[in-house]
């Protein structure tokens, strides 16, 4: 018995035709392996660095607080704010200074007043006095000379001599009451002395007057970030009260570096840092001071860095990483740090291409550098590593390497 014979029509032909097309290409793809990104070891100079993590510091912190005591009036600033030197940070209630300040200011016044009049009329007056004086006592001299004369020669009676004793006794005593007047009136006198001394009084009070006005106004002692803000309006404080911390100075980074290292660190290093807040936007930085002793509790050694250039999200406390060049190696052979698995572990690897497939390759690794790392054992210049990013790559995969 014949067997049934089928055709195809042509459509179907070509269904068949794509499907045997898509079969044969997905088996290329899988007979190539996986597509991964690679890295490519390869042979360069190396900046040798330093780890360690720390925070960023002020370059000095101030205190600044209320000198009297009164109740807080207004705050016009926030933390965070920067504020140059004098600004103003909180004012206190200040109408009992004002007015102690407005009486030393009227006393003041008065007492120049006072001045004025003695320098204007008072001593014009006594110099004038005072000449007057003297011409009445040289002429009743005059007259008691004659006088005398006459009383002598029997003329004139001892009543008469009486009389013009008495009136030179009574013109000496006018002079040496106008000359004392006059010279209590004269620059170096004691009336002069006196208002002098008053003005003086009265403007010490005015100084101190305003001085405690002054002090209802806290303010920043130097230019800087406010750090703390610890008042608030209607808030009453003591003098001595400490209500504001203020960051003085550039940023700076404070590493805690382990101390097997203290051997390779010195002021002027570069280094380069980096914030767990903004990981991807590191600084660079310059070691300004060793610390010339050791944290026995941590064995690390304090490193503090000077950023030349900060940037403008950096804060104090915060949380930091940097890494110190060192040193460099030559023509070493590199890899990027991020390919190499358990790299701070005692046995580090990585997933390298051989024959096209990912082997597990073990390393023996030298010095750190910002990034790269030096590959001692394991690996050759020009060898391909598959990063941990391409998750999708196991030990034994067949790889087909992007680049």
């Amino acid at each position: 018995m014949p067997l049934p014979s089928f055709r195809l029509s042509r459509p179907w032909l070509a269904v068949a035709a794509v499907a045997v097309t898509a079969a044969l290409a997905l088996g290329g793809l899988a007979f190539m392996g996986t597509g991964a990104q690679v890295v490519e070891v390869v042979q360069g100079d190396l900046a040798v660095t330093v780890a360690a993590t720390g925070r960023v510091i002020a370059a000095s912190r101030v205190e600044a607080g209320a000198q009297v005591a009164g109740v807080v009036a207004a705050v016009p600033v926030q933390e965070g704010d920067r504020v140059p030197g004098g600004a103003v940070l909180a004012s206190l209630r200040d109408d009992e200074a004002r007015a102690a300040s407005a009486q030393a200011r009227a006393a003041l016044a008065e007492a120049q007043a006072r001045a004025e009049q003695l320098r204007a009329s008072a001593s014009p007056v006594a110099e004038q006095q005072l000449r007057q004086t003297e011409v009445n006592r040289q002429a009743v001299r005059r007259e008691h000379t004659r006088v005398a004369q006459l009383h002598r020669q029997g003329f004139y009676s001892e009543a008469s001599m009486d009389e013009a004793q008495r009136a030179l006794d009574t013109a000496e005593a006018q002079y040496r009451g106008a000359l004392a007047q006059a010279e209590a009136a004269r620059p170096k006198g004691a009336e002069a002395q006196l208002v002098a001394a008053r003005l003086q009084q009265a403007r010490a009070a005015l100084a101190l007057a305003e001085a405690k006005l002054d002090y209802t106004q806290v303010r920043a002692p130097a230019a800087g970030r406010v750090l703390r803000r610890g008042a608030e309006p209607g808030d009453l404080v003591r003098a001595g009260d400490k209500l504001f911390t203020l960051a003085v100075g550039e940023p700076q980074v404070q590493l805690n570096v382990d101390e097997k290292n203290l051997a390779l660190l010195a002021p002027g290093l570069r280094a380069r840092v980096s914030s767990d807040a903004f990981p991807s936007q590191a600084f660079d930085a310059e070691v300004l001071t060793v610390a010339p002793a050791v944290d026995p509790q941590r064995g690390t050694v304090e490193v503090k860095l000077r950023v030349p250039a900060p940037p403008e999200f950096l804060r104090t406390d915060m949380t930091v990483s940097g890494e110190i060049a060192v040193a460099t190696r030559r023509q070493a052979l590199l890899l990027p740090a991020e390919a190499v698995r358990e790299a701070s572990g005692g046995a580090p690897w990585v997933l390298a291409l051989r024959d096209g497939h990912a082997r597990r390759t073990a390393l023996r690794l030298g010095a750190r550098g910002v990034g790269s790392v030096e590959i001692l054992e394991g690996l050759r210049a020009g060898d391909l590593v598959v990063p941990p990013s391409e998750a999708r790559v196991r030990e034994g995969t067949r790889v087909r390497a992007q680049r």
